[in-house]
């Protein structure tokens, strides 16, 4: 392949997510304060968004990329508040960090396929529903649990039609949960270290990758 960009950041990045609609621009977050939107074509920074946080765990562009959300690493007594952050893409204003108010991390964020709706992953061994429109308010009536994560950067991600919600879980299974009923219903032995991701194939929805934090990789159908 041909290498089209080049840069290096100040910070270890973390995280780093393409733009939906703006081919060109990515954006990525790391072991800083910091978050920063990239031009494939320059090679320089647009943007900046800065928040008082140590970390970005992970990064979510919403439907049209207007908004995009982060998670971090803001735990402390008096910065649950700080959770889960949303920005406005092109002015790198704080929308809100009024968001999630448990005391855990979220390592990981996923946007369903079909509905205003986004999941995210907690330290409290559950993912919490949200909807992806302000205020970005949790459906406390729904909760996905039963997998564990207990620190790990654990990854979920919905099926491409969005009726199933996968995750991995730090004893090495992966749970299969029915994304109307919250249920779980069906999980796998798939590795023996945690299992830190799984993802359905976008066109093959039958096939299922996942991996665990040794390294190992593994294709189910």
């Amino acid at each position: 392949g041909k290498q089209i960009f080049s840069s290096k950041t100040e910070f270890r990045v973390s995280a780093l997510k393409f733009h939906p609609t703006e081919s060109n621009v990515f954006v990525c977050g790391g072991f800083s304060p910091e978050v920063k939107a990239w031009d494939l074509r320059t090679s320089k920074v647009l943007r900046v968004y800065k928040a008082a946080v140590q970390q970005t765990l992970d990064i979510l562009f919403l439907p049209e990329g207007r908004e995009f959300l982060t998670s971090t690493d803001a735990v402390s007594r008096d910065s649950a508040d700080r959770t889960i952050v949303a920005w406005d893409f092109q002015s790198a204003a704080k929308i809100s960090n009024q968001i999630f108010h448990e005391r855990y991390t979220c390592p990981s964020l996923t946007l369903h396929p079909k509905e205003s709706v986004f999941v995210a992953q907690t330290n409290g061994n559950y993912m919490a529903l949200f909807s992806a429109q302000r205020p970005y308010r949790i459906n406390k009536k729904k909760r996905y649990e039963g997998h564990k994560v207990e620190g790990f950067a654990v990854g979920c991600e919905f099926s491409p039609d969005g009726t199933l919600l996968v995750t991995g879980s730090s004893d090495g299974k992966v749970f299969f949960y029915n994304y109307h009923t919250s249920r779980i219903i069906r999980t796998l032995s798939a590795h023996k270290e945690a299992c830190v991701s799984a993802i359905f194939h976008p066109v093959l929805p039958s096939l299922l990758a996942t991996c665990d934090w040794a390294g190992e990789i593994k294709i189910w159908q």
